[in-house]
């Protein structure tokens, strides 16, 4: 028997920013799928106004898994995860034990295809670059719902959040964040009109 699909269906009960108050619980199953849509969103938009070639759907299927490991390390709050080199270090090989862990849950006839998703290869800088772009726009909409909901804890790291996201550089996050964002700061009421 494999487990790996029922170890995915886990994603669900792992809860973010657990060291913040939230207005709304958010858990790495609801964010991957809003990575997925935003990182397909950003390859489409590098493809058709940067003269991109990337491959919309692989962006997407990376976004899906990209924080899979999370659900044998659970999700390390990003204060902690970066307090210092030894402990980002440290993190990353629990991270990459615990991808090993989950690909080798598949059958191995598998296992290639779905290894991609979850270890970075240089050779996919690219895709792995839009995945992070879309990862860090998601925790910006986050920011903004929460201070929407009036809950002034998201302040600070809506204002960092938006630093890092300026710092990657990334044309296709820049012409997402104009032409998209603002639809995030709307009621449903204005959304309709």
């Amino acid at each position: 028997m494999n487990h790996f699909f029922a170890y995915i269906d886990r994603m669900r009960y792992i809860e973010r920013w657990a060291l913040m108050r939230n207005s709304v619980r958010e858990n790495i199953q609801e964010h991957s799928h809003q990575v997925a849509v935003l990182a397909h969103a950003l390859a489409v938009i590098r493809n058709e106004f940067f003269g991109g070639q990337v491959d919309a759907g692989a962006v997407a299927a990376a976004a899906l898994y990209h924080d899979a490991g999370e659900i044998l390390t659970g999700d390390m709050p990003t204060p902690v995860k970066y307090y210092s080199p030894h402990i980002r270090e440290a993190y990353a090989q629990v991270e990459q034990s615990a991808c090993e862990h989950l690909v080798s849950m598949l059958p191995e006839d598998l296992r290639a295809d779905f290894a991609p998703f979850f270890f970075k290869d240089e050779s996919d800088e690219e895709l792995w670059k839009l995945v992070k772009a879309a990862d860090k726009i998601c925790a910006y909409i986050k920011c903004i719902e929460e201070k929407k909901a009036g809950n002034t804890e998201f302040d600070r790291a809506a204002e960092s959040t938006l630093e890092s996201i300026n710092a990657l550089d990334i044309p296709e996050a820049e012409e997402f964040m104009k032409e998209f964002l603002d639809g995030y700061r709307l009621t449903l009421d204005e959304i309709k009109e």
